[in-house]
């Protein structure tokens, strides 16, 4: 108890002052567990190869599921290969720590509870670690044998769900990167926790029907499920991905070898090999420090591009042709329309509508009688001679109504609505 009080006292230097050390959710199951940590703790404080043998004579010491309390004899006839000093030493530290007990009238020892916790955690970790699925795989595991007890705990759920959506970032990436190498890779990654995938989601079917499931849990189960399927889709996303990097091979002449062929002959070569292939395949420019960039660049620029350009200029002139006539409605046409359409202006008086006076033969006409109007007082036009200036200083203008009137005469189906009228006198 001495013990316990003194590690709270310890503890509390860590945390900001009147906060209760009870109070905190997140370490209060750690508290409670305090006997499991303090169990680990024996086992792994210390150097790399005090745990390893610690970890080999209480693995040795468990393993005796028919007789599992040893005699001190029996131990030092086992263990013949430690030296009988180490071998003291490391049992004495597991007693010390309770990971063995130790019975003093019948002279035997034999895993205490704690530690055949601590082997259970072991013998199971111990069984994943070789294959890339295997972290998926051991968290996996962990929820099936606590769904198959109706023990479902909520950190494995979390850990499963932050895994699983590590490596959909992963494989999204490798798709992005467009990299034939990353997507392979992505690919034989998932083939990996495949199993472990498929697995998981057969426990989060379970979990779903579960009605006792509380809400938080259940809304975890359910988020895991959704990136699970998104994983399982995964598959065909790679191959849709390569098929596309498959069409955009470049293939070596007739060799039959494609850039990816190069790339993974090349990944295949160490460092030294691939500083003989560059040995002499690449040239580099110097780059003399007294000299300014801006200025070599503009320099550079006219003798790459402007002197060139000045030799493509210098290019005879096309021998000269007659230009093709026109046909149609042309400008030779256009005068006399314009003195037609000035005299039936000059005789106008009031104020009439478009119709009346812009409508003419054909639709060529009219449209040309409409751009005209437009240049009643216009003071540029006024300004000029001829024709065209006679028709500028008319004492008309054009109002136009905004709206459109249905013609369907003399090729015009319909025109801007408005009139032509006399222009008002300003007073002087």
């Amino acid at each position: 108890m001495s013990t316990s009080l003194n590690n709270d006292t310890l503890m509390q230097d860590f945390f900001r002052e009147g906060v209760e050390l009870g109070d905190l959710p997140a370490l209060y199951p750690l508290l409670q567990a305090r006997a499991a940590v303090q169990a680990f703790i024996a086992l792994f404080r210390g150097g790399e190869d005090e745990v390893l043998v610690r970890l080999l004579v209480l693995r040795e010491i468990g393993a005796r599921g028919e007789n599992p309390a040893w005699t001190t004899q029996e131990l030092r006839a086992h263990f013949a290969y430690l030296d009988p000093v180490k071998l003291q030493t490391v049992l004495a530290r597991l007693r010390e720590k309770e990971l063995l007990l130790f019975d003093g009238e019948r002279g035997l020892h034999q895993v205490s509870p704690q530690g055949r916790m601590a082997l259970s955690a072991m013998a199971t970790l111990l069984k994943f670690g070789a294959d890339d699925g295997d972290d998926i795989g051991f968290i996996t595991s962990q929820l099936a044998a606590g769904a198959s007890v109706g023990q479902i705990d909520s950190g494995d759920l979390q850990h499963l769900l932050s895994r699983l959506n590590e490596l959909q970032e992963e494989f999204n990436r490798a798709v992005l990167s467009g990299s034939e190498h990353r997507i392979r890779d992505a690919e034989k990654r998932l083939h990996s926790v495949w199993r472990w995938v498929e697995k998981g989601t057969e426990v989060m079917r379970l979990l779903a029907a579960d009605e006792e499931l509380d809400l938080a849990t259940h809304k975890v189960a359910q988020r895991i499920g959704q990136v699970q399927s998104r994983l399982l889709r995964m598959t065909s996303v790679f191959q849709r991905t390569l098929n596309q990097l498959e069409s955009q091979k470049v293939h070596l002449g007739q060799s039959g070898l494609t850039t990816t062929d190069i790339n993974r002959w090349l990944r295949s070569l160490n460092a030294e090999r691939l500083s003989a292939l560059a040995d002499g395949a690449m040239n580099f420019s110097p780059s003399p420090g007294f000299l300014l960039p801006d200025i070599a660049l503009d320099v550079a620029e006219y003798e790459l591009i402007e002197r060139v350009h000045e030799e493509v200029q210098d290019v005879p002139l096309p021998q000269a042709t007659r230009s093709q006539v026109q046909d149609g409605f042309g400008a030779s046409e256009s005068l006399p329309l314009l003195g037609k359409f000035l005299k039936s202006l000059t005789s106008l008086d009031g104020e009439a509508s478009l119709e009346q006076t812009l409508l003419g033969e054909d639709f060529e006409t009219s449209s040309y009688r409409f751009s005209l109007a437009a240049l009643l007082g216009d003071p540029e036009s006024q300004a000029l001679e001829g024709q065209v200036a006679e028709l500028a200083r008319l004492p008309l203008e054009l109002v136009l109504s905004g709206a459109t009137r249905t013609i369907d005469k003399n090729g015009v189906a319909a025109m801007s609505e408005g009139l032509l009228k006399l222009r008002r006198q300003e007073k002087s």
